[in-house]
């Protein structure tokens, strides 16, 4: 299979070859033990594990590991617990065609839409792309709260962050203006108040990842996201229906690498 040339949409199994080659799918760098750590973490409710979610089951660590196999595609065997895990890329495939009919039908409306990423080092490109995709379609690019500030929990180091802007894509910054990775749902809810308390309407749309989308999902508003083998929080979410589509894959290798899948959700969503 040749490898897709720059700017070139590519079919299903283009982009299949693509994601194992680039291990955004098939082998990943997420090693097993993280992927069972963060489970057990998430089915004991931890806050920075949930993203922001409020999951209506009690998920014990058995039942995310079966609905990570079904929906994201890591290793079946309970007994495998160090080592190599695996997301399926057939069904990153089937997540990201999810994703796209969502972004198309928020183009053909023309709706009010907020893009943030919790990943500015390997997604940012991506999403500004994206959000640029989306304005071009006729829908209004919000950016509310920004500088809105708070202090990360003392377990990080209670570190100053604030909320801010590259293009149309929220991110958190730290106390100099650097655009840091966060799990955090505190920005989303800010941003929500934000339009709320200026006598705005909730925003129709949220793409992003982490706690940008697990706390608009549970906000009610409709939330598309990434989410990597270890963030089991957004699929919980999607299976409870909080989350309109999470579309497992690693979530922070090069940011040139996502330029496929980017190409196949416009051309899938008419919004290139």
């Amino acid at each position: 299979m040749t490898e897709v040339s720059h700017g070139k949409v590519p079919d299903r199994a283009q982009l299949r070859a693509h994601l194992v080659r680039a291990r955004i799918a098939g082998d990943v760098a997420t090693p097993r033990e993280n992927n069972l750590r963060h489970f057990r973490l998430m089915s004991e409710r931890h806050p920075a594990y949930l993203f922001g979610l409020e999951p209506d089951g009690t998920w014990t660590p058995e039942e995310v590991l079966a609905l990570m196999v079904r929906r994201c595609g890591v290793v079946a065997d309970p007994a495998h617990l160090n080592g190599q895990d695996t997301i399926d890329p057939d069904l990153t495939i089937a997540a990201l065609d999810d994703y796209a009919d969502r972004l198309a039908l928020a183009g053909r409306r023309r709706e009010r839409v907020v893009v943030a990423t919790g990943h500015p080092d390997g997604l940012l490109d991506y999403y500004r792309a994206l959000a640029r995709a989306l304005r071009e379609a006729g829908c209004t690019l919000l950016r509310p709260a920004r500088d809105w500030t708070y202090k990360t929990p003392a377990s990080e180091g209670a570190k100053a962050r604030s909320i801010d802007y590259r293009g149309p894509v929220a991110v958190v910054v730290d106390d100099v203006g650097e655009p840091r990775h966060t799990h955090s749902a505190r920005p989303i809810r800010a941003m929500l108040a934000s339009i709320v308390d200026d006598g705005g309407e909730l925003p129709d749309l949220v793409v992003g990842d982490h706690g940008w989308a697990g706390g608009a999902g549970q906000a009610g508003v409709d939330a598309i996201g990434f989410a990597d083998c270890n963030d089991p929080a957004l699929f919980v979410g999607a299976e409870e229906g909080s989350v309109v589509a999470a579309v497992p894959l690693d979530d922070n290798v090069q940011p040139h690498l996502y330029r496929p899948l980017l190409a196949y959700v416009l051309d899938r969503a008419g919004l290139s």
